[in-house]
């Protein structure tokens, strides 16, 4: 199984779009649980981490130099 690569900043894809219309949230905050905000009306929502992993598509734009973004864990 891949494991996803994200930190605070990165802007993900989620799997359900927002209410909004918008499926791109920026991380905004780390820890047992994240908060991420909706890129398209700024709204945030604090989720556990387990859940946030399970629904999370893809890192859309990373703040790791691409150097280090393309390094992956195995």
């Amino acid at each position: 199984m891949e494991r996803k690569i994200f930190q605070l900043g990165d802007v993900v894809q989620m799997k359900k779009q927002h209410p909004c219309g918008s499926n791109e949230m920026e991380i905004i905050r780390m820890g047992m649980d994240i908060r991420i905000k909706c890129v398209g009306c700024q709204h945030s929502v604090l989720i556990p981490r387990a859940k946030f992993e399970k629904n999370m598509k893809k890192v859309l734009r990373s703040t790791l130099p691409p150097e280090e973004a393309s390094d992956g864990v195995n």
